[in-house]
This record gives structure tokens, sequence and C-alpha cells, in this order.
């Protein structure tokens, strides 16, 4: 987060992270039985579907800040 070149940028992998934590922590919790069962997959584990879609859409957005920033040379 901290090679953004922006505010905008910052936020946005602020929040991509949060999502897949979420995820991850809900997921994790629903199978160890601490949480309620809500249906969320496992990030890059589990089949989702539109779940799925998201979680790619959301490193994708992360990928295009860090090039943006002129990471790949």
């Amino acid at each position: 987060m901290q090679i953004a070149r922006d505010s905008f940028g910052r936020l946005l992998c602020g929040g991509a992270l949060v999502f897949i934590a979420f995820s991850t922590f809900q997921n994790i919790g629903m199978t160890i039985g601490i949480m309620p069962i809500t249906g969320i997959p496992l990030p890059l584990i589990s089949y989702g579907g539109s779940a799925l879609f998201a979680t790619f859409a959301a490193i994708g957005l992360v990928v295009n800040v860090e090039l943006r920033r002129g990471g790949v040379r």
C-alpha cells in the first residue's frame, strides 16, 4: 500500500486487502465452528463463481496500481 502514487491507489489496495482478509477469516471461522455459516468461499482455494471473479478483480486492481507506479521494468 505504501508504494502507490496517490491516496486513491492506497485506498484501493487497502480495500482489496480487507476484502481478501475478511473472506479468509470468515471461511476459516466457519470451518472450525466459531463463526456462523454464510457460504463465503476461501479466496483462491474454493470455487465460488462470482466470489472467485471478485477476488481476481481485486487482485487485478492491486496489480494495476503497481504497474501505474512503474514497478515492472
